[in-house]
């Protein structure tokens, strides 16, 4: 057996700076500092950082007055803010940039008078924080199927944005849906599903036709480590997401000759590393890192908390 990587896979620059947040914050203010949600939708993650000192809470009522709280990197509500705002509460908001940027795409919608169809998953904290950017007009479509039941007021005066870690093909049929059934609906300049879940999807794509079976790393938690799953099965793969090593099935490699690993964007490198030792302890013996792109996007960190400049 032989074992193919798949390049990119792993963090993002979203997640790599939501951790460092939560680091910064706690070498800076001491334990503890609170995280309202989980960080990022890893157990290793939250795990280790709950280890350093980070208490993670569902709401603002469960956090001190006075305490340092951090927004997790999916996102929050108006609401939220202007809860933490009235309690005075020391805010670092860890939301990815790309999220961000789909929040003030909603509110500029709205102020041009727009009703604003979201993309999305229910329940998922970035919706539900991209949702709540406004107080009224907008809808939420998870598939081709709710389009047909969307119910608006004015069929001329309609936007859609997405959550920015859809599959890219589930996400191409519903904005088609959306186009055919209202012509004259708007999108944003720029398509909201984030580079590193694409890059992630385009590498599981080109790495699945040469598999038996794909490992995908990832938390169930996970919209984009699903997704990456989903993406080796329409390409007629087998595909398992399994959150570290130890959940991996040697009965799966009976048979197969070739393992594709992979891991969505909040999972550590080191989970991928121990997966390919247990592999190899299971008789794969050539690990074969597969050509992709490479990322070196970086995000700054909130006033606060900045990196030194280099050579200070």
């Amino acid at each position: 057996m032989e074992a193919l990587l798949a390049q990119p896979r792993g963090f993002c620059a979203g997640v790599d700076r939501a951790i460092e947040i939560v680091e910064r914050a706690l070498e800076t203010f001491g334990r503890p500092v609170y995280v309202r949600h989980e960080i990022v939708h890893n157990e290793h993650v939250v795990g280790a950082l709950r280890d350093k000192g980070a208490v993670f809470v569902d709401e603002l009522d469960e956090v001190p007055d006075g305490a340092v709280v951090i927004f997790s990197a999916h996102g929050v509500s108006r609401a939220v803010r202007d809860e933490a705002g009235q309690r005075e509460l020391r805010v670092f908001d860890a939301t990815c940039p790309l999220v961000t940027k789909v929040h003030v795409e909603v509110a500029k919608m709205r102020r041009e008078g727009r009703e604003v169809i979201m993309i999305g998953h229910a329940g998922h904290p970035e919706v539900e924080g991209t949702m709540g950017q406004v107080g009224d007009g907008i809808h939420l479509v998870e598939s081709a199927a709710d389009v047909a039941r969307l119910d608006v007021t004015d069929p001329q005066q309609l936007a859609f944005v997405t959550q920015t870690t859809l599959s890219v093909d589930d996400c191409r049929d519903v904005i088609a849906a959306l186009k055919a059934r209202f012509p004259a609906i708007a999108e944003p300049k720029k398509q909201d599903i984030c580079y590193a879940t694409q890059n992630r999807q385009d590498a599981v794509k080109f790495m699945a036709p040469q598999c038996d079976l794909v490992l995908v790393i990832g938390s169930p938690t996970s919209s984009n480590s699903n997704r990456l799953r989903e993406v080796a099965e329409k390409m007629g793969r087998e595909a398992r997401m399994i959150g570290s090593a130890a959940e991996l099935d040697p009965a799966w490699l009976v048979g197969k000759r070739s393992i594709g690993v992979t891991a969505g964007a909040s999972a550590p490198e080191r989970l991928v590393e121990d997966l390919l030792a247990r592999l190899r302890e299971l008789g794969v013996e050539r690990v074969r890192a597969l050509p992709g792109v490479e990322e070196h996007m970086t995000f700054p960190l909130p006033k606060g908390l900045a990196r030194p400049a280099a050579g200070a």
